[in-house]
């Protein structure tokens, strides 16, 4: 079987290694458009089962994603000028240039044929395969050419958001809340490594509009955000994007779905096929997640019976989070429902911002309740059985 697949991000990249795996003498070939070493995203995020799991496909990808990560166990918000803690389950980060760097090494030593700086677009005679796997991003040409065929829906999110880096070093997944006179600013931030964090910066677009953020210029902005988030930046710069497409420019989250993922032996990979908001944290290990069902199921069925399969299969485990992550991007969007609480609360309230519930509980109330609910073990269980068959009758 010939292999092509288009698009060099994780999730191309771990296909191509599991594929060479499971029979050396396939020939995959990856095409990414950027040099090698250009990218952007600052760092990713995944969690312990994830780390497990890619041990389980590839150990020593595995050991390398581990040794270059960082791990967090706190989650810290700073409401105003109060702080508030919360120890919850750790977490892991690593720079997306460094695990792009790691896949890509490794699929080269399987025999993969990996070619940077290399556009491919639809017609291109580089497309020739017995299987064509479009991982290239969620605005994917290679589907937007069939997308009528695909069902693609994009629907955008009311929000504005920008991807930043600092030299500031956060230890904890950092949560900061800042009030102006056109409204609330917050950002998520988390070190990827020795010397970098992520800072993404969302807000509403009245407040994006208002402070000005539209129309400034990009170093401008940068100056007006250190201002802002001055406390917990603690003097630290912050950095936009200098990779080949330009600076860093605020965006409206696109949330991707296909109604069929296969056109022919034309394939979805990744943010092709489904893309979830980034509040959640997981759109790198969902990605990377594909290319093991798909993986799987090419080695277990001829080419159009696994395609459908690993369809079947993906949608499946991919309804939960993209329900959460819908109600995550809506306790942002209506962020003035809980800002006003006592910070500890606000940051419960967080925590739980996947719950179909909560929209439609006052948030006191909610908060009270759920906090009575985790004292006792019966209750917990109850909770964690009713909440998707809740969601399933909101038609979550």
């Amino acid at each position: 079987m010939k292999v092509v697949c288009v698009g060099g991000g994780p999730a191309s990249l771990y296909l191509a290694i599991l594929l060479k795996l499971r029979d050396r003498h396939r020939h995959v070939t990856v095409h990414e458009r950027n040099p090698a070493g250009a990218t952007y995203g600052w760092g990713v995020t995944y969690w312990p089962d994830m780390l497990a799991t890619l041990a389980a496909h590839d150990r020593p990808s595995a050991r390398a994603i581990e040794e270059h990560s960082v791990k967090w166990g706190d989650g810290v918000a700073h409401v105003r000028e109060a702080t508030t803690v919360h120890h919850g389950d750790e977490g892991f980060a690593i720079g997306r240039h460094e695990l792009l760097r790691i896949l890509a090494e490794r699929a080269s030593s399987l025999g993969v044929d990996v070619q940077f700086d290399h556009a491919v677009p639809p017609g291109d005679p580089a497309l020739d395969g017995d299987l064509i796997v479009a991982g290239d991003g969620s605005r994917s040409p290679l589907r937007e050419q069939h997308a009528e065929h695909f069902g693609t829906r994009i629907t955008s999110g009311n929000n504005r958001f920008i991807w930043l880096g600092t030299t500031q070093v956060f230890r904890s997944f950092t949560f900061a809340f800042v009030e102006t006179d056109h409204g609330w600013l917050w950002c998520y931030a988390y070190g990827f490594d020795s010397r970098h964090s992520t800072f993404i910066v969302e807000c509403a677009p009245h407040t994006w509009t208002g402070l000005g953020l539209d129309t400034m210029a990009g170093a401008d902005a940068l100056k007006l955000l250190e201002s802002l988030f001055a406390a917990p930046l603690e003097g630290h710069p912050l950095i936009g994007r200098t990779d080949i497409d330009g600076p860093s420019q605020w965006e409206q989250f696109r949330t991707v779905t296909n109604r069929v993922w296969s056109y022919g032996n034309l394939v979805l990979l990744g943010d092709a096929a489904h893309t979830t908001h980034y509040s959640i944290g997981a759109g790198t290990t969902l990605a990377m997640q594909d290319a093991m069902a798909l993986a799987q199921a090419l080695q277990n069925a001829p080419l159009p019976a696994a395609l459908g399969h690993y369809e079947r299969v993906r949608k499946g485990e991919l309804l939960r989070l993209q329900n959460a992550a819908r109600h995550s991007a809506g306790w942002y969007e209506n962020l003035t429902r809980y800002i006003e609480m006592e910070p500890h609360q606000m940051f419960a309230l967080l925590g739980q911002r996947h719950s179909p519930l909560l929209p439609y509980i006052p948030p006191q109330l909610y908060y009270r309740v759920d906090r009575a609910v985790d004292r006792t073990q019966a209750l917990r269980s109850l909770k964690r059985w009713l909440g998707p068959r809740i969601a399933q009758l909101l038609g979550s």
